[in-house]
């Protein structure tokens, strides 16, 4: 049950959850500097949150030359996948114009 717990707690700060919900609505990779700016939060804060949403296990990293992105990590079980369903109820309204950036910054980096 410690890992749920972890998960849980990863989850109650509403940084991570909205980079999880973003993650969850635009089904790509990210790199910092993008959720920086769909956030507005200061790279360092956006670099602790990864770092322990990775070490629960909900991100993985993969680095791309000078780039290194996030993903959601594959869903293996039921837990996660509840987990997941929930988070996606989150109203897009509630974050509408984080979800508008963030569409607008993978546009721009598909020039």
């Amino acid at each position: 049950m410690d890992k749920q717990i972890k998960i849980f707690k990863a989850l109650s700060d509403p940084t991570r959850l909205k980079i999880i919900w973003l993650l969850l609505h635009i089904d790509e990779k990210i790199c910092v500097s993008e959720i920086v700016d769909v956030l507005d939060e200061y790279q360092y804060n956006v670099s602790r949150h990864l770092k322990l949403l990775k070490n629960v296990e909900l991100v993985e990293e993969v680095k791309e030359g000078k780039w290194v992105f996030y993903y959601l990590t594959p869903v293996k079980s039921e837990f996660r996948q509840l987990i997941e369903a929930a988070i996606k109820l989150i109203p897009e309204g509630q974050l509408h114009q984080e979800i508008n950036k963030c569409k607008l910054l993978l546009k721009e980096r598909d020039k």
